[in-house]
C-alpha cells in the first residue's frame, strides 16, 4: 500500500480520491490572520485542524519571505519589500561572463536544494539579460557555469540521498508564460543532461524513490524529456500551459503523472459558478481511474476568502469524480 494518496496516483495505484495539495502563501496569513484561520477550520479534510501563531510574523514568514534583504551563499542578494512574499534577486554576482572564472562553489553541505535550484540559479548569477546573452553566444563561460551550479547540486543531493522520505521534492521554473526562454532545444542541450544526473543519483540510490518537480510557465514540450530525467509527477501550471496542450502531452500521447496548478490567476476575479466549472473541467479532462492526477491549489492574499472557500468546496466535490472507462 503507497504511503499517501499522492504517491499512489502518481505510481497509478488506484488512489480512492484524486489527491488534493495546498499551498498557503505567508502573506494570505500575514493579511487575513484570524478569518482565514476560521475559515480552514471548516475545511479539516485539507488542513487537518492546523492551527498558526499569529501573534508574531516571524512565526508565519521565514527566510525570503521576510522583509529585508540578505545574501545568499552564492552572494545573490535577495530584495523584499512585501513581509510574506518571495523575495527577488537585485543583486547578481556574475556581472559578465569574465567573472564565471573566478566565481567559487560554495563550501556549505548541508542539503540546500531551495527553489530555483538548477536553472533558475544561473539566472540569479548573472540576471536574465546576461544569461540569456550566455546562452545565445554559446561560448565556454555557460558551460563553465552551469558546470560549477551542477557540481555544488550533486554535493547537496549527495548530503541528504538517504533522508528524502516518501518523495524527493524539487523545484525549479523553467518555463515562461508563452514558451522557454532559451527554447526547448537549447534547454534539452545544456539543462536536461544536469537533471538526469541529478535524479539519476537519487534513483541509482533509491530506484523506488518516487520524485517529484514543481515547474512553473510553459513547459508541456519539456514534460516527456522531464520524465525521461527521472520525475514521476510534474507540477505545471494550468493557465501558462492550457488544458488542450496538457491534455495532449499527458493522456494522449502517453501518460503523465502531474498535480495540476489551478488557474491562480482566475481566482481572484472568478465568481462561485466559474470556479466550480473550471475545477470541474479540469478533472473531466485529465482524469483516469487508475490516478496520474492530483490538484494544486496555492492561495495568496488577492484571493477573497469567499472565493477560497469556493475552491475548497470545489475541490471536495471533484476529488471524488469517479467514471467508468
Amino acid at each position: 500500500m503507497s504511503e499517501s494518496p499522492l504517491i499512489s496516483a502518481l505510481r497509478l495505484e488506484y488512489p480512492e480520491t484524486i489527491p488534493v495539495c495546498l499551498n498557503v502563501l505567508p502573506a494570505m496569513w500575514i493579511r487575513h490572520g484570524e478569518e482565514f484561520q476560521r475559515l480552514t477550520d471548516e475545511y479539516p479534510q485539507f488542513f487537518g485542524g492546523q492551527k498558526k501563531d499569529l501573534s508574531d510574523i516571524a512565526n508565519l514568514a521565514r527566510g525570503r519571505y521576510r522583509e529585508g534583504t540578505h545574501v545568499d551563499e552564492w552572494g545573490c542578494v535577495w530584495t523584499n519589500m512585501n513581509e510574506g512574499m518571495d523575495a527577488i534577486v537585485t543583486g547578481h554576482p556574475v556581472k559578465s561572463p569574465g567573472d564565471v572564472y573566478s566565481l567559487e562553489i560554495p563550501e556549505n553541505r548541508d542539503g540546500s536544494l531551495p527553489h530555483g535550484f538548477m536553472y533558475l540559479r544561473i539566472l540569479d548569477l548573472c540576471g536574465f539579460e546576461n544569461a540569456m546573452m550566455m546562452f545565445a553566444e554559446e561560448g565556454d563561460e555557460i558551460r563553465i557555469l552551469i558546470d560549477k551550479v551542477l557540481q555544488y547540486n550533486k554535493y547537496q543531493i549527495e548530503a541528504v540521498i538517504d533522508s528524502f522520505g516518501d518523495i524527493a521534492g524539487f523545484g525549479d521554473d523553467l518555463g515562461m508564460q508563452t514558451g522557454l526562454a532559451i527554447g526547448a532545444e537549447r534547454w534539452r542541450k545544456y539543462l536536461k543532461p544536469c537533471y538526469a544526473e541529478l535524479y539519476g543519483m537519487i534513483k541509482k540510490r533509491h530506484p523506488k524513490l518516487p520524485i517529484y518537480m514543481h515547474t512553473d510557465g510553459c513547459i508541456y514540450e519539456i514534460m516527456p524529456d522531464l520524465v525521461e530525467c527521472g520525475v514521476d509527477m510534474i507540477n505545471p501550471q494550468f493557465r501558462a500551459n492550457s488544458l488542450d496542450n496538457l491534455v495532449r502531452v499527458c493522456r494522449s500521447e502517453r501518460t503523465i503523472a502531474i498535480n495540476l496548478d489551478l488557474d491562480r490567476q482566475l481566482f481572484p476575479f472568478a465568481t462561485r459558478s466559474q470556479i466550480f466549472d473550471h475545477v470541474a473541467e479540469c478533472v473531466e479532462s485529465l482524469y483516469l481511474p487508475e490516478g496520474a492526477l492530483a490538484l494544486n491549489i496555492e492561495l495568496n492574499y488577492d484571493i477573497p476568502l469567499e472565493n477560497c472557500a469556493a475552491i475548497f468546496d470545489a475541490v471536495e466535490k471533484y476529488r471524488h469524480y469517479k467514471v467508468h472507462m
